[in-house]
């Protein structure tokens, strides 16, 4: 069983500290950094991206973007009962006096509004865990070792490795369960609890709602509502391989907008599957088709219903009725947001969501049910009732 957090405590500090000497300029596409304990801004320095290779000495290198990075080289093949070979990551806030700018952190939990972070990942072959490293401290702005909790969240991970700790229970958050790991750890005399969360049902692409795990752990006793949340951050701890792990996209918001607009989204789900009205293949370009897919709580599935638009807040786009069309079949996409005819819908009190500009209703192709069942408009069931593959709720 791996002891995942007290190693990383104990060789996490130099890294950081090697990290700072020089101040390395924003990252754009194709910035590569290969430092052991390289990192360097992202996204106007609104995030960081670190190598963070300290539990092996072959090169490892991240090909970093403007919101994450891949592991191009680094194949690792560390003994799985000790500790990972590296954690490259992206946080927003301050880790050893590295801070990303305009984070809205350090915040207390206290004063949580809906802190919220969107992440999706690619996986490759290998042993290692994709997850969420969250901070917080008794003190505002801690210069090294946090002294409160380590909150991990395991969204997927693949072989032998577990987290710090043992098993203490399970927890149904945001509508998945997990398996609750605990451990206390010390690092020079400064002590920290440690608490993982494992996805039992694993995913690439997700977005947390923070509060939601701190107040279990609140209920747990094992964080203070007195304390700091004072870095969010998500990467890989791989153990064997490394290269093709990636993070796609990465957001953190203070208070639940995490992206492009709006807040952080409700489910918009379908009477007639149970599914819900998703973004294909986590797409965020032009045009990405809208489809029914099991709903999970992830960020290509989350809308905000605000001034007559639905908006993804990950990409900052609408739902869009294709070239403003109002014949029955014309598809349902993402677009970006332009304030026309084509992006204004109305919920109704009946459940239907209704395209004015057409008068047709948001609709279930072949009111179909499955996972992959496109969107279009379709003219709205006129029997005197509803249809269920044009029922959908918010929640």
């Amino acid at each position: 069983m791996a002891k995942l957090s007290r190693w990383r405590a104990l060789l996490l500090a130099p890294a950081v500290a090697l990290a700072g000497l020089a101040a390395a300029p924003a990252a754009h596409a194709d910035t590569t950094i290969c430092g052991q304990f390289d990192s360097t801004p992202v996204s106007g320095g609104q995030y960081i991206v670190q190598n963070n290779e300290w539990g092996d000495t072959i090169q490892q290198c991240l090909d970093v973007t403007d919101d994450g990075f891949s592991v191009t080289t680094g194949n690792h093949n560390v003994a799985t009962n000790g500790a990972p070979a590296a954690y490259p990551s992206i946080y927003a806030g301050c880790h050893y006096g590295n801070c990303s700018t305009g984070s809205g952190l350090p915040l207390q939990v206290s004063a949580f509004g809906n802190p919220q972070s969107s992440v999706n990942f690619t996986t490759a072959a290998g042993q290692w865990d994709a997850s969420y490293d969250i901070w917080f401290d008794t003190q505002p702005n801690p210069s090294g070792q946090n002294d409160g909790e380590e909150l991990m969240i395991w969204a997927n991970h693949a072989g032998a490795p577990e987290p710090a700790g043992s098993q203490v229970g399970t927890a149904t958050i945001e509508g998945a369960t997990w398996d609750v790991w605990e451990s206390r750890m010390n690092n020079g005399g400064i002590g920290w609890n440690d608490v993982s969360y494992v996805r039992q049902n694993p995913t690439n692409a997700i977005t947390v709602n923070i509060k939601d795990f701190t107040n279990d752990s609140l209920g747990r006793g094992y964080i203070s509502s007195a304390w700091y949340l004072t870095s969010v951050q998500f990467g890989f701890e791989p153990w064997q391989g490394g290269p093709g792990l990636g993070v796609n996209s990465f957001s953190f918001t203070t208070n639940g907008n995490t992206g492009g607009g709006g807040s952080g989204g409700q489910e918009v789900v379908g009477q007639g599957s149970g599914r819900c009205l998703d973004i294909q293949n986590l797409g965020t370009a032009d045009g990405t088709p809208v489809q029914l897919w099991d709903c999970g709580g992830n960020w290509n599935q989350l809308w905000s219903y605000s001034d007559g638009q639905l908006v993804n807040p990950q990409s900052g786009k609408c739902l869009d009725v294709a070239d403003a069309g109002t014949v029955d079949g014309t598809q349902v996409r993402l677009w970006s947001c332009d304030s026309t005819a084509a992006q204004q819908w109305q919920v109704n009190s009946n459940g239907t969501i209704t395209n004015p500009n057409s008068g047709k209703c948001l609709d279930a192709v072949n009111q179909g049910t499955g996972n992959g069942t496109l969107i279009q408009i379709w003219d709205c069931y006129g029997g005197g009732g509803t249809q269920a593959n044009q029922v959908w709720s918010l929640h």
